[in-house]
C-alpha cells in the first residue's frame, strides 16, 4: 500500500495565533496539524511575525510562555522553509506577499487566511487560498 502523503500548508499570522490562543474553528486546525494530517510551512520572516505577535502586550503572554507555543507548539509541526522573496503579488498589502511566496517554496497547496487581501486572489498558481471554515469543510 502506498503511503499517505501529508498536505502542505501555509497558514497566515492572525488564523495560528488565533488557533493558539483561542481556538474556535482556526483551532480546528491544530489536531491537524499534530497528527500529521497537514504540514504547514513557514518560512524565517513568517516566524519572526509569530513572534512578534505573541509578544503584543493584549495577549499578556510571558517570554516563557512564547518560547513554550513557539517550541512546543509550532516548530515541531511546521517545516521552516527558505522562500527568499519575489515580486510584489499583493499591492494592497506587500506585506502579505511573505505567505505566497512561503506556499511556492514549500509546495503548499493551501493558504489558510482571514486576511481579505489574499482571499481576493482565491488561488495563485496550483495553490488555493481558503479560509479556516472553507478549509476545514473541504478537508
Amino acid at each position: 500500500m502506498g503511503q499517505i502523503k501529508e498536505m502542505r500548508v501555509v497558514i497566515d499570522t492572525n488564523v495560528l495565533i488565533s488557533a493558539l490562543l483561542f481556538g474556535g474553528t482556526p483551532g480546528r486546525l491544530m489536531p491537524l496539524w499534530k497528527n500529521g494530517r497537514i504540514k504547514p510551512q513557514a518560512s524565517k520572516e513568517m516566524i519572526d511575525e509569530y513572534i512578534k505577535v505573541l509578544a503584543y502586550p493584549k495577549f499578556k503572554l510571558s517570554e516563557a510562555e512564547i518560547t513554550y507555543i513557539m517550541h512546543g507548539e509550532i516548530l515541531p509541526y511546521f517545516d521552516v522553509v527558505a522562500s527568499g522573496s519575489g515580486d510584489v503579488l499583493v499591492k494592497e498589502d506587500p506585506s502579505d506577499d511573505k505567505f505566497i511566496h512561503c506556499a511556492r517554496a514549500g509546495k503548499a497547496k493551501f493558504i489558510i487566511t482571514g486576511d481579505h487581501h489574499l482571499l481576493r486572489l482565491k488561488s495563485y498558481g496550483k495553490m488555493t487560498i481558503l479560509t479556516p471554515s472553507r478549509f476545514i469543510k473541504n478537508f
